[in-house]
């Protein structure tokens, strides 16, 4: 591990700790769902039987976070990643993007619901408060945690060398091929959906978390919560016509922030605030770039 002090105005992270960042990804995810795919029996008569419940797959999602957080800690200590993680504390952003996520986010999934006919048709799926609650929490602990990962490490990094349409783009390719494996496994979630469907959601997507990550300064926290919308257990089934939707919405965010979204002005690059260029603004800076921003200008 590199113990050396980060030097400000310099990156701490550099562009290459992206390969070791996808090698691990990959392999601590694909290794463990490799397994289940080619010896069924034997880790089902070890582990138990795959679903995606099971912390063998809890893992297998925390594989982007955990190989971020080796990477963290490899170039800038433990004192770097608790800087990192302080980007945990970054909430503030244009009020269209909170209305977004509350409000718009959710009328996705029942507009493609309704738009797929089981808007009313379906049961509400749980029969208590307790396997609600059970379900939300499950639910935030599990796909969230990956924004450590691909946003929290992999699009500061792309954006050093692209501009965010370009960025997001690729590694909406990257994370949705990254799911792959899930697809093959039948105790999967994923094994009901259609891959073609989830891979365009995915890009879609990812476009639209770049520009509200960009928006925020660089939160975790709110891409976070943005991918929780995406798993709230509430929400109907709406696949794949909340993809559809979703694809809509990402060609309006970009038409909406083409100015920024096409070049690397206002692009977060720093993964460690305060240690790297492109930091985390203060309070003060950040109102000032919110004033740049079309949907807080819209509000103004």
């Amino acid at each position: 591990m590199k113990t050396n002090q980060p030097v400000t105005g310099q990156y701490q992270i550099p562009f290459s700790a992206a390969v070791p960042f996808l090698l691990l990804t990959f392999a601590i995810a694909w290794g463990i769902l490799a397994l289940y795919i080619f010896l069924p029996d034997p880790m089902s008569a070890i582990f138990g039987r795959l679903t995606g419940n099971h912390p063998l797959f809890f893992l297998a999602v925390y594989a982007p976070a955990i190989a971020a957080f080796i990477i963290i800690l490899y170039h800038a200590g433990v004192s770097g990643l608790r800087a990192y993680l302080s980007r945990l504390l970054i909430w503030r952003c244009s009020p269209v993007w909170y209305a977004f996520l509350i409000v718009g986010l959710p009328m996705v999934f029942y507009a493609g619901a309704a738009w797929k006919g089981t808007l009313w048709s379906e049961p509400f799926p749980f029969s208590s408060f307790q396997t609600l609650l059970a379900a939300l929490v499950l639910a935030a602990i599990k796909g969230p945690v990956e924004e450590f990962g691909w946003r929290g490490l992999a699009l500061p990094l792309l954006q050093r060398k692209f501009a965010p349409i370009w960025a997001a783009l690729i590694l909406g390719v990257i994370w949705g091929f990254w799911h792959l494996p899930a697809f093959l496994l039948s105790g999967t979630q994923q094994s009901e959906w259609s891959f073609s469907a989830f891979f365009a959601g995915c890009i879609a997507i990812s476009v639209i978390v770049t520009a509200l990550f960009n928006a925020s300064r660089g939160s975790i926290l709110l891409s976070a919560f943005f991918h929780f919308t995406l798993m709230n257990p509430v929400f109907p089934d709406a696949q794949p016509y909340d993809t559809y939707i979703l694809i809509g919405v990402a060609l309006v965010v970009v038409w909406l922030y083409k100015k920024t979204m096409f070049t690397k002005e206002g692009a977060v690059t720093s993964i460690i605030p305060k240690y790297e260029r492109g930091v985390t603004p203060s309070r003060a800076e950040t109102i000032i770039v919110a004033s740049d921003d079309p949907c807080f200008a819209a509000k103004k």
